[in-house]
């Protein structure tokens, strides 16, 4: 089944050595050789199965881009290192979707030649934390509902809503799941703000704009809803209804013990430079299997647990903390 990417920093490839370079510019810092996102890891645990395309370097300079273009060829920007279906890219806001980057047009001009095999294949798009979820928009959510997030949020909405027909406008027998926002209240040291009911009451209302308009979309047979938000909760747990963080450990076969903690060892959840840590992604491509099982009949064989800790996959750096489980 092949499977492409639009988004932003939440799916684009961790090893991407165009873009990720220098030892302070590389997800997972000391831990890097074996810090992986959730793409390569669908690649390492169902590569037999999924199809994200070839790794390789793909895109150039805008400019290259329109002139690639203009004279029919494909185009995309920036130069990544990348699977070739992975349109996301860091830093990329909703409105890269249809405009500036076009990630979705260049997608399908990409699936255009080769129709037939995206016919039952999948898009996953994943975006919208640039736009209105870090941690400036949070504050303003949490202070008065700030009227200026929402129309950013409407904004994304349509930029989604638009992307989507765009696809099956070409396509209309590829599938999509729509991954809702995560609150970034959550992680990091947004963990020890917002501590009141009233604050992040007005934060959950505002995310829960966004994902009840994708919601609403995945009424569509071939679309369906990741809800990252209840993913998360399941597994680390959330907040109490005082605000107070209530997060709880979780295990791997019970052999590595993750924490809702930053630092680029495999036991944080959260990298130190706030990016989503490999167990995370594991158990991120994990449940994004069983999405496309359950919604889409698509008969991957389920991930498991068991799965991610031979083999070396959260291997131990000589001389760096040991985050294997007691």
């Amino acid at each position: 089944m092949r499977l492409a990417v639009v988004g932003d920093s939440d799916s684009h490839a961790y090893h991407d050595g165009t873009r990720f370079t220098g030892k302070d510019g590389r997800r997972g810092g000391d831990f890097h050789e074996t810090t992986w996102q959730w793409t390569e890891w669908l690649q390492r645990l169902r590569g037999g199965e999924v199809d994200q395309g070839p790794w390789g370097r793909y895109g150039s300079r805008r400019i290259v881009a329109l002139i690639e273009e203009a004279v029919g060829r494909p185009g995309r920007i920036p130069e990544k290192e990348d699977f070739a279906y992975n349109f996301a890219v860091s830093g990329a806001v909703c409105n890269d979707l249809m405009n500036v980057q076009k990630q979705m047009p260049r997608l399908v001009r990409l699936m255009d030649e080769a129709p037939t095999a995206w016919r039952g294949g999948v898009v996953v798009v994943r975006i919208g934390v640039n736009s209105f979820g870090q941690s400036d928009s949070l504050e303003r959510l949490a202070a008065n509902s700030d009227a200026g997030v929402l129309a950013e949020i409407d904004r994304c909405i349509a930029d989604v809503r638009d992307a989507v027909a765009y696809l099956h406008r070409y396509h209309p027998d590829t599938r999509v799941v729509l991954v809702g926002i995560f609150n970034n209240a959550n992680v990091g040291d947004n963990i020890q703000r917002w501590q009141s009911p009233r604050e992040q009451a007005r934060i959950a209302r505002a995310l829960d704009r966004y994902d009840a308009a994708l919601k609403a979309m995945a009424a569509d047979p071939r679309i369906a809803f990741f809800d990252d938000r209840a993913w998360f909760a399941a597994l680390w747990g959330s907040r109490t209804a005082e605000g107070r963080p209530a997060y709880r450990p979780i295990s791997v076969d019970g052999r590595l013990v993750v924490t809702n903690t930053q630092g680029d060892a495999p036991c944080h959840a959260v990298l130190a430079d706030g990016h989503a840590g490999t167990v995370w992604n594991a158990l991120w491509a994990k449940a994004l299997v069983h999405v496309l099982n359950q919604r889409f009949d698509a008969g991957i064989p389920p991930i498991t647990r068991a799965e991610l800790t031979p083999s070396g996959n959260f291997r131990k750096q000589p001389g760096r903390e040991d985050c294997a489980a007691p």
